[in-house]
C-alpha cells in the first residue's frame, strides 16, 4: 500500500513539474531546450506526409465507394473483423434492369434485343469495376491506411514521449540553476566579523544544505539528459524511416495506375464491342408518315433532287463525304454494307431515323449507321 501511494505521489509530482515548466516556458520565464534543425525538418516532413496521405486516402475511399452509407457499413464490418457482404455495384444493377426490361419487352424486338445486349455489357463493366476497386484497395489504399493508422501513430507516440523527457530535462536545469543561485547567496551571507558563533554555525549549515541540493540537482540533470538523448535517438530513427515509407507509397502508386489502365482498357473494349453489336441492329422506320408527302412504311425514299431554273439536276441536297470507321454488314436489302476506311457519300432524307443516313457508293445505295461514320466537315 505504501509503495503504491509513493508511486502515485511520484507520478503526480512529475506531472506537476512538467506542467510548471511548460507554463513558465509559455510565459517566457524559463528556457527551453531546442532540437537541432535536422530534427525539426524531419518532424515537419512527418506531419506533411501524414496530412497529405490522409487526404489522398480519404478521397480514394470516396472514389472507390461514392456511397457514404456503404462506406460506413464496410468500415463497421472491417472493425468487427467480419466479411463484407457481397453486393451489386450500380453498373451491375443497371445491367440487371436493362436485361429484365429487354426480356419483358421481348427479346425478338429490336428494342428488347438491344436492351439485353446493353445489360450484358453493363454487367461486364460492373465486374471490371469490382476488380479495379479490389486491386486499388489492396495495392494502394491499404499501404496508405497502414501509415496513417500505424506508422504515424507510433511516431506521434514517441514524439509525445520525447516532449515529456524534454520538459523533465528543462525542469532539472531550472532546479539546478536555482539551487546554485541559492548556494552562492547562502555562502555570501555569513558575516565573519560577527563574534556570535551561533549565527555563523547557522549560516554554514544553510550553505551546506544548498550544496547538497546542488549535488542532487546535478545528479537528476545527468539522468534526465541521458533519458532525453536516448528518446531523441529513438524518435530520430523512426522519422528517418520516412524515406522508405515514401518509396513504398511510390510503388503502390505505380500499382494503382496499372490497375486503372487495365480497368479502362477493359471498359473501352466492352463498350466498343457493344457499339458494334447494336450498330448492326436495324432501326425500323416509323409506322406512320411524319409528313403528308412521306413515303409509306417499308420503302426507302430517294433523296430530293433539286433543280435549277432551267430544269437541270444538281444532285441530292445536303450531300457530305464520310469516312467509314468499321466494317459493317448490311442487315437487309435496304442497307449498304461498308468497309473500314473507305469514303462514301451520305445525306439525310425525311422520315429516316436520326441514327441512320443514306449512303451511296457508285451505283449502290442504302441506309448506313451514323456511329460507323466519320463525317467530313463541309
Amino acid at each position: 500500500m505504501d509503495s503504491t501511494v509513493k508511486k502515485l505521489a511520484s507520478g503526480a509530482g512529475i506531472l506537476l513539474s512538467r506542467a510548471v515548466q511548460f507554463t513558465e516556458e509559455k510565459l517566457g520565464h524559463a528556457e527551453k531546450t531546442e532540437l537541432d534543425a535536422h530534427f525539426e525538418n524531419l518532424m515537419a516532413r512527418a506531419d506533411m506526409t501524414r496530412h497529405w496521405t490522409e487526404k489522398i486516402m480519404r478521397q480514394t475511399e470516396v472514389l472507390l465507394q461514392p456511397n457514404p452509407g456503404t462506406r460506413m457499413e464496410d468500415f463497421v464490418y472491417e472493425k468487427l473483423e467480419k466479411k463484407v457482404p457481397a453486393r451489386q455495384c450500380n453498373v451491375e444493377l443497371l445491367g440487371q434492369f436493362m436485361t429484365d426490361a429487354g426480356n419483358e419487352f421481348g427479346s425478338s424486338t429490336p428494342y428488347g434485343k438491344t436492351l439485353i445486349k446493353c445489360g450484358e455489357t453493363q454487367k461486364l463493366l460492373g465486374s471490371a469495376e469490382k476488380e479495379f476497386v479490389q486491386a486499388s484497395m489492396t495495392s494502394f489504399l491499404t499501404p496508405l491506411r497502414n501509415y496513417v493508422e500505424g506508422d504515424y501513430k507510433a511516431i506521434a507516440k514517441e514524439r509525445r514521449l520525447l516532449e515529456s523527457k524534454r520538459l523533465d530535462l528543462d525542469a532539472c536545469k531550472t532546479r539546478l540553476r536555482k539551487a546554485r543561485a541559492s548556494e552562492t547567496k547562502a555562502s555570501a551571507e555569513p558575516d565573519f566579523q560577527d563574534i556570535r558563533p551561533r549565527n555563523f554555525v547557522l549560516s554554514a549549515s544553510i550553505a551546506g544544505l544548498w550544496a547538497k541540493e546542488v549535488t542532487k540537482a546535478e545528479q537528476e540533470l545527468r539522468v534526465a539528459q541521458l533519458e532525453f538523448d536516448r528518446q531523441a535517438e529513438v524518435t530520430r530513427l523512426l522519422l528517418e524511416g520516412l524515406s522508405s515509407t515514401h518509396a513504398n507509397h511510390l510503388r503502390s502508386l505505380h500499382e494503382y495506375v496499372d490497375a486503372q489502365v487495365t480497368y479502362y482498357a477493359q471498359c473501352y473494349q466492352y463498350t466498343l464491342d457493344l457499339q458494334k453489336q447494336i450498330g448492326s441492329t436495324p432501326t425500323p422506320l416509323p409506322a406512320w408518315p411524319l409528313h403528308p408527302n412521306a413515303p409509306p412504311s417499308g420503302t426507302i425514299p430517294l433523296a430530293p433532287t433539286p433543280v435549277t431554273a432551267d430544269g437541270t439536276n444538281v444532285g441530292p441536297a445536303g450531300r457530305r463525304s464520310a469516312r467509314v470507321l468499321y466494317d459493317y454488314d448490311a442487315g437487309d436489302s435496304s442497307e449498304l454494307s461498308l468497309l473500314a476506311d473507305e469514303v462514301i457519300t451520305v445525306y439525310s432524307i425525311p422520315g429516316l431515323d436520326s441514327d441512320w443516313l443514306m449512303g451511296e457508293r457508285g451505283n449502290q445505295r442504302g441506309k448506313v449507321p451514323v456511329t460507323y461514320l466519320d463525317l467530313v466537315k463541309s
